[in-house]
């Protein structure tokens, strides 16, 4: 018996193509059944993989905000239920405009945070990239 519940599942070759990348990866994992792992989301729609916001930075956290509802909606979890975040800039000029974002979404929710600045996300277009980990309540 599995003891992790994966979530839209996916293989590195058909996202990445011109990486030469064979991956077997997911967006979400629900381990033992309370803990919600989301895969870090960025401006890109998971049911269409077109990428949203190309030069801007909050309408890419809108969607990778957005992302993260529906997955953890999918998961049994929900928002309010995050008790984390990461956050990934390539730019920390974008900090106050992401975390205005991310603080609208997550208002009265009070997860722990992480910020960091980093050189690069896994495509040039992509501006931040957000993961969470959340729990299902009374799971």
């Amino acid at each position: 018996m599995p003891t992790h519940k994966r979530i839209r599942m996916f293989n590195t070759k058909d996202t990445y193509p011109e990486q030469k990348l064979d991956n077997d990866l997911c967006q979400v994992v629900v381990a033992k059944g309370t803990m919600v792992f989301v895969r870090g989301q960025i401006g890109q729609n998971l049911d269409t993989a077109e990428n949203v916001g190309i030069g801007d930075v909050v309408a890419q956290t809108e969607q990778a905000m957005a992302n993260i509802k529906m997955l953890l909606d999918e998961a049994g979890s929900e928002l309010s239920h995050i008790c984390k975040i990461t956050i990934y800039l390539v730019d920390p000029r974008y900090r106050e405009a992401v975390y205005r974002v991310i603080g609208k979404w997550l208002k009265g929710v009070f997860p722990v945070s992480t910020g960091v600045v980093i050189s690069a996300l896994a495509r040039p277009e992509w501006l931040v990239e957000v993961d969470v980990t959340a729990v299902i309540p009374d799971a």
